[in-house]
């Protein structure tokens, strides 16, 4: 501990506008960067005829993405104690604003690939940057409306993408959808550049290969697997191959950071599981995010253009008010959290997550448009009393040299288990339906719904072991 208290007394010593205006940039640039997650979904079919690519093809630009955020991730933990916080912002930049460049002037598929890994590898260290500077930055008791910025980064960016890639996409073309972030990149990382000075203690720890590259088999074999599912015959191994290997490989990670962290050389740390409320809040947000990503940003666009028959700009604009819900709940969630912690948040918005799920299940073909948005809207609310009550009450439960793992522990498991919510919702939608050749139909897609319900009121029991603020304060 004794290392660590000058930074502190730094932070803590530190003008609150120059607190502010780091946080501030970080955010912004975060923002940048998980817009282009989903600004390009609504692409795919046009790229497919633009490219003469296959949908199966076409989808690597997600998946691939997906993939590449789940590898890297892992690593940022060792990041951010061996490098200082300016450096990795500018890291980070660089290779975003490189991937968005190799997109925008892509000759073919191949380029744009290697352009939206780039792009996911600056991505994937943003989020366990902002986060660990806010634990640094701000004092426990205003963390929680801080990290309620950060929601709003998390839940808006990714819901405006879809809304801002239609009318980008009806008007220019799909290369400016990399054109219109581009810019904003570059100005991100020109402005962090001049102001960003953060003062951080670094470590030299070094780089345990093994452990590289059992994350890598690890995470990448099991979302290979799990994104394969729905077309195996398009796969050059069986998906079930590839999550075996990747289960193998997670296991022996896991095996060996136990055996690194004694020494303190882990590649990422897995002491924050041994307290108590960052693991529950992990488990929590392991089944949020299979809900927000597989349920409400997959299985929702699909009923709404598969059953209801809506045009893309149309779906784009029914998830647009659930996701500014989510988003605005963000901060004033937060200052509630300051004053009565997590537990009274937390199970409501567990209960109106399932409560919603579970109406999404009743929907069919004549249901109408307004009916689906109040629900949408109910989730996303849900969500947003849950979201940023279980980041700040994980991470504020962890002693400061723990921030930059117990952050990329939980970024790493959004990626992870959006993916899993993803596959089994869509496999279960798949097989549930009359003609399952034919792909997900409304019987289908309420089979989905009820298993994400389902999963909702095991969210619903594992709320319920939140602890309340005041026998913690005990």
């Amino acid at each position: 501990m004794t290392q660590t208290m000058p930074t502190t007394h730094a932070v803590d010593s530190r003008a609150p506008s120059r607190s502010w205006l780091l946080i501030g940039i970080l955010v912004l640039s975060a923002f940048v960067m998980i817009l282009n997650e989903t600004i390009l979904s609504v692409a795919l079919r046009d790229l497919t005829i633009d490219l003469r690519i296959t949908t199966t093809t076409v989808q690597w630009l997600t998946s691939g993405f997906l993939l590449t955020m789940a590898v890297v991730i892992p690593t940022t933990g060792f990041m951010l104690e061996r490098l200082t916080p300016r450096q990795v912002f500018l890291a980070s930049l660089t290779a975003f604003s490189l991937g968005t460049l190799l997109c925008a002037v892509a000759t073919g598929f191949p380029m744009l690939l290697a352009g939206r890994i780039v792009q996911a590898c600056g991505t994937a260290v943003m989020l366990p940057l902002l986060m660990t500077t806010v634990m640094r930055l701000v004092p426990a008791e205003r963390r929680g409306a801080t990290m309620g910025t950060i929601t709003i980064v998390i839940a808006v960016a990714p819901a405006i993408g879809p809304t801002i890639g239609g009318a980008v996409l009806a008007s220019l073309g799909w290369r400016w959808m990399f054109g219109v972030v581009l810019p904003l990149s570059l100005a991100a990382l020109v402005i962090g550049a001049i102001l960003l000075r953060l003062e951080h203690e670094t470590r030299a720890v070094p780089l345990d290969v093994p452990s590289v590259i059992l994350s890598a088999l690890g995470f990448g074999g099991l979302l290979f697997g799990l994104s394969g599912s729905g077309d195996p015959a398009s796969q050059p191994l069986p998906p079930w191959v590839s999550i075996v290997i990747g289960a193998v490989a997670l296991v022996l990670f896991v095996w060996r950071q136990l055996l690194l962290q004694r020494e303190d050389r882990a590649l990422l740390d897995l002491r924050p599981f041994a307290h108590r409320k960052f693991t529950v809040s992990v488990v929590l947000t392991s089944v949020l995010f299979m809900c927000l990503i597989g349920a409400a940003s997959i299985l929702l666009p699909l009923y709404l253009q598969t059953v209801l028959h809506q045009n893309t700009f149309v779906t784009g604009l029914a998830v647009l008010p659930g996701g500014l819900v989510l988003g605005l709940l963000g901060r004033p969630v937060g200052a509630l959290f300051d004053k009565v912690g997590a537990r009274p948040l937390v199970i409501p918005g567990a209960i109106a997550m399932a409560v919603a799920l579970l109406l999404f299940a009743t929907l069919g073909p004549t249901s109408p448009l307004a009916e689906v948005i109040g629900i949408h809207v109910l989730l996303m609310a849900g969500l947003g009393l849950m979201m940023t009550p279980l980041f700040t009450d994980g991470l504020n439960d962890l002693p400061e040299q723990l921030y930059s793992h117990g952050s990329a522990i939980m970024s790493s498991l959004q990626q992870v288990m959006g993916a899993l919510g993803t596959t089994l919702f869509v496999t279960v939608a798949t097989v549930a339906a009359v003609n399952a050749e034919a792909g997900p139909d409304a019987n289908g897609l309420r089979a989905a719904f009820v298993v994400a319900g389902c999963l909702g009121v095991i969210g619903v029991v594992g709320s319920l072991f939140v602890r309340k603020r005041e026998a913690v304060e005990a």
